[in-house]
This record gives C-alpha cells, structure tokens and sequence, in this order.
C-alpha cells in the first residue's frame, strides 16, 4: 500500500513570541540556522515518503505562505487549509478523508512540522518499521521516544515487549507527571515519551472516528461527500468551523484497543520553548545561545535572539532577549514557559497588533 506523509502545521508556536506570531508562527521559523523547521520535517521525510505524497494541514490564513515558504516542495492542492483551529482530530481526519476519497487508501504517516531530530538515519529505520507494523496489523501505530531524562513536559506511553517483533504492545497513555513520578518512569524503562508521531491507514484511523468519536465523523463525511466537486472548499468552510475540538490524544488512541509502539532513539527534540534551543543549537563558552546582530560582554547562559536590530547584552545572566518584528522579549529562562501567558495577556487586552 502507497504511504503518504501528512505534516501538521497548524500551531502557534506562542512559547517562542515574539518571534512566533499568528502572521508568522514557530513552523516557519529557523531555529538551527539551517533551514525553517517545515522544511526540515518536509526534507527528513525523503527515504521515507515522495515529496509529491506529502501533505500539508494548516490554517488557511497560512495556506499562501506555505506554499511560498516550502518552496516547490509541496504541490498547492497537497496544502490542505483548515478554515478554523480545531485540535490534532479534525486535522487528521480531514487528511485521511483526503487519501480515502480521493486516493483510494494509504498508509498515513503523521508528524507535526516542528520537531528536531538529530539522527535521521535511525529516525528513518524506525518510521519504515512502523509502516511495516501497519502492513502486517493494520493497527494505530505510534512513536515512542527513548527519555534521556525525567521530563515533567512529556506526555509517556507504557508498553510491553511483542515476542519476535520491534514493535512493543501498548498499556496506556500517561499525562505530565510530577518530577518524582517522571524520575520513576525513567527508572522503570517501559515507559517512553509521547512524540505525537502516528502511522496507521486512512480508512482504519477513519473507521475508529466512526466508533470513539461519531460527532467528528459525521462532520467528515460531509466534507468528503463534497470532495472533488464545485462545492468542497464551500462545504469545508460551512463544516469545519462546527467539528468537535479534541486531540487524537485524547479522542482516539488512549481508548483505542491493540494499540503499537515502535520505540526511538534518535535525537529527538519537541523544540517547544527558548530554553530547549540547546537541542538545536550550540552553546558559546559562556553558555549563550545567540543568533542575528549580537554583542554579548560577560553574558553568561543566556538566549539572545536578534532580527533587524543589533542587540548588546552586558553583565546579564540567565535570561532570554528576544526582537521579533513589533516586540521585544526580555525574562529569566527559568520563567520560559510562561511566555504563552504573556501571549494570551495580549489578547485578552485586545492588543492583536503585537501578536
């Protein structure tokens, strides 16, 4: 069966304000020096999935800055256009009613567009092992990621080993834990970080939205009932505002039975805040992590993250500075995910311009 690669791209990134923005959020950013994280999801994929079966979701103010961002990499009507937010549910279940309706079926391949793996090689071995669990199962397949540390950030997944595959059965879904229950967890060594990375067919991930979430699927189907006629981008519009918001998560695979985890260990990073950029980028001598016009005189372990201005950091420690195009960011890295606060402030306060 053919496999596809479906990219979510629909985030906002509001960890990395002010340089993510609702015009411009944290997909489209580049965070290694090398190339925006979209494309580096887009270009991981090559041994895994032809760029011409990739897929795109993403918001539909977004839809014409992806197109131009990616760069040829992917065609117009593979860029799917969410015409409202509506979580990791909505977003897959449109793409895979896409690959039945007008594909006749395939393996899907989910990831979202802003992770950092480092090894891609073994990321690769381990996604086609995934596609395989799907061709020999026909189950939910999910990602799994080896934890290096107690992180308190991370969803877990525990799971058991399957005599004679790679594959591991999996028990159940964990939320964010505490750090003494995340310390345990690492100590166990059956549990793995949640990736958000799934494979599994369109029409068996579309069949569980018929049974676990009936609401969402009735919504699918009128969109696909419209797809490939004059009126689909007016019935996703008409539609798509009203499904159900939930995640995968949460509506499918922690009630889903017989559920698969391939487990990996390459470098793999969620890159969710400024004070996990080490993962992506490497420290000076003092610490610092720096990028644009900067001048740092005894700045030690500090984020500084310059645009169009020079930015001069003297005698500090400890802090991100960061200049995005109509605000500037300066606190502690230890307050750096509370960022998304100052974000939902600004909105509160009707100040749309800074956002």
């Amino acid at each position: 069966m053919k496999v596809y690669g479906v990219i979510m791209a629909g985030g906002g990134g509001t960890r990395f304000w002010p340089l993510s923005t609702k015009a411009r959020p944290k997909q489209f950013l580049n965070l290694s020096g090398k190339e925006l994280l979209v494309n580096e999801t887009i270009d991981r994929q090559k041994e895994l999935v032809r760029r011409e079966d990739i897929f795109i979701v993403t918001n539909e103010s977004q839809a014409e800055l992806m197109l131009q961002e990616t760069k040829g990499r992917i065609a117009k009507d593979h860029i799917l256009a969410e015409p409202a937010a509506r979580n990791t549910a909505a977003c897959i279940g449109y793409a895979a009613m896409e690959l039945v309706r007008k594909y006749e079926d395939g393996i899907m391949c989910v990831f979202a567009a802003d992770p950092h793996i480092r090894d891609e090689a073994e990321y690769t071995r381990v996604m086609k092992l995934a596609v395989r669990a799907v061709e020999e199962t026909d189950a939910l397949v999910t990602v799994g990621i080896r934890p290096t540390f107690p992180s308190t950030g991370y969803g877990y997944i525990k799971s058991l080993p399957v005599e004679g595959k790679p594959w591991r059965a999996v028990e159940e879904f964990v939320e964010k834990p505490d750090a003494a229950t995340a310390q345990a967890y690492l100590e166990d060594g059956g549990y793995a970080w949640n990736s958000g990375m799934f494979v599994w067919k369109a029409s068996t991930i579309l069949r569980y939205f018929k049974e676990l979430l009936p609401d969402i699927f009735a919504c699918l189907e009128r969109i696909g009932e419209a797809m490939g006629t004059p009126r689909e981008q007016e019935v996703i519009r008409e539609v798509y505002p009203s499904i159900p918001k939930i995640s995968v998560d949460y509506g499918i695979m922690e009630r889903a039975k017989g559920v698969l985890m391939l487990e990996g260990d390459f470098g793999w990073s969620d890159v969710g805040s400024f004070d996990s950029l080490d993962s992506v980028r490497q420290k000076d001598g003092a610490g610092n992590i720096s990028s644009g016009e900067t001048l740092l005189l005894d700045a030690r372990n500090c984020v500084v993250y310059g645009t169009k201005k020079l930015i001069a950091a003297v005698g500090v420690e400890d802090l991100v500075i960061a200049e995005g195009d109509s605000a500037i960011l300066v606190c502690p890295i230890s307050q750096a995910q509370r960022i998304k606060q100052v974000v939902e402030q600004l909105e509160k306060e009707g100040r749309d311009r800074f956002l």
